[in-house]
This record gives C-alpha cells, sequence and structure tokens, in this order.
C-alpha cells in the first residue's frame, strides 16, 4: 500500500491511501486536516454527537497536555454496574504528535495504536470533525451535549468529503 503524507498544518492539506476494505471511510479519497492551528483550545471536554458502530459507548473526549508538554486524550465511555447504575469511567491515551493536528494515541491497555487526526474545527472551537486515514472511526465532537445543529451539519458535510460514510454515521 502506497502512503503519502503532507505535515502542514497551516493550510489544508492531504494524505492519499490506496482503498482498504475495512473502515467508515473510502481510503482512495484524500483525508484532510485542519489548518486552525492553536492546540490550546482543543483543551477540555468535547462530547460525541456523531460516532459510526463500535463506538456507542464513548461518551466524552478531551485533549491533555501536562507541565512538562507530554500530550493525551482521555476518552469517557460509559460504564454500568450490575445493578444498573452507570457513569463516565475514563482513560488517559498516551498521544504522540505526528504533525499539527495529528497525533498517534496509544491504548493503555496494551490494544492497537489509534491515529486522531482533527480533520475540520470550526473557528470557535465548539465543533469538530474526528477521524483517521484508515477510517476505522469517525467522530463528530462538540462543547455541547445539545444543540448547534448547522456546526454538527458542517462538521458531517466535511467528514463526508473526506469519504466517509455519512449514513452509516450515528448521531446523538
Amino acid at each position: 500500500m502506497r502512503v503519502c503524507v503532507a505535515l502542514a498544518f497551516g493550510s489544508l492539506v492531504a494524505a492519499c491511501a490506496a482503498p482498504e476494505a475495512a473502515g467508515y471511510r473510502d481510503t482512495s479519497r484524500p483525508l484532510t486536516y485542519t489548518s486552525r492551528s492553536d492546540v490550546s483550545r482543543l483543551a477540555g471536554a468535547w462530547h460525541l454527537r456523531g460516532h459510526y458502530p463500535g463506538d456507542e459507548r464513548l461518551m466524552r473526549v478531551a485533549y491533555l497536555r501536562d507541565r512538562q508538554g507530554h500530550e493525551a486524550f482521555e476518552l469517557v465511555v460509559r460504564a454500568c454496574a450490575a445493578n444498573g447504575d452507570c457513569e463516565g469511567a475514563g482513560e488517559v491515551w498516551p498521544a504522540e504528535p505526528l504533525g499539527p493536528n495529528r497525533w498517534r494515541l496509544t491504548d493503555p491497555k496494551g490494544g492497537a495504536a489509534r491515529d486522531l487526526w482533527v480533520i475540520w474545527v470550526d473557528e470557535g472551537y465548539r465543533t469538530a470533525a474526528i477521524g483517521a486515514p484508515d477510517g476505522g472511526y469517525g467522530w463528530v465532537l462538540d462543547r455541547s451535549v445539545k444543540g448547534g445543529a448547522d456546526r454538527i451539519t458542517a462538521a458531517r458535510e466535511v467528514l463526508d468529503f473526506n469519504g466517509y460514510d455519512i449514513g452509516a454515521m450515528i448521531l446523538r
């Protein structure tokens, strides 16, 4: 498989790959990432507003950076006890920067690494389209659990433009 990756954050940049059978994205189409580069504005909670099958338990995502500059993402999933009580349980996935708005996340349980690309974020850093070149997942994240329909639509349109199967996306 041939993979080409451009490393500029200041403008929309594309990555190209040969088609693969798995995932929710046509990998023969270029994958872009956003030119908005204020990583500090990514910090804080982002609520999952759109996802693909397999991420039903995911509730929130948060970008973290410690004082030493180490980066990570906390993935908060809905965890339910046998008695039916449910709450959010977070796992911190260390993140290796691959370039602006792109990271390789390490599963704290030893599973496969996951690339995370910020494909699009609105000017106010309220809504974001997140995904990976292999199309194994795609998310629409928002600062709020409701509202912002125009931004949610825009995020989905950007995912569609980047080859994602919007018909398979589950909205919240």
